[in-house]
């Protein structure tokens, strides 16, 4: 699959997203750094896509990682995710959507799933 245009718009945002990352962020970061150490899969936090910044991406495997808070969770929020992932999948990408309470809940058993996904457990 070809590389995936990037809007320079994107990149500023991403740049500064990454100075203001929210708590669950940084704790799911914490974890997902270690995976090229540890899995040998290397993993970028708010990249530029395109015209969007995802969260967490892992370019060998087309999978993005989106952490969900509560404005995911109302009408226009859940409308708005629904064309990004389908806009991504269009570009080649897979999105695994995690909510912040199953992050604070879970953290294990999320860092499991996206071990999963990756197919590497």
């Amino acid at each position: 699959m070809s590389p995936t245009r990037v809007e320079r718009s994107a990149i500023k945002r991403a740049r500064s997203l990454r100075r203001e990352m929210t708590e669950g962020e940084r704790r799911l970061w914490s974890e997902l750094r270690q995976f090229r150490g540890n899995y040998n899969v290397h993993v970028r936090r708010q990249a530029p896509i395109g015209p969007y910044v995802v969260d967490f991406v892992v370019q060998s495997h087309r999978l993005v990682i989106e952490l969900d808070g509560e404005h995911h969770v109302t009408a226009d929020g859940m409308t708005r995710d629904a064309r990004r992932d389908a806009k991504l999948a269009d570009l080649g990408y897979r999105v695994h959507r995690i909510k912040t309470g199953e992050l604070d809940e879970n953290l294990d058993g999320c860092i499991e799933t996206i071990l999963r996904d990756l197919g590497v457990t």
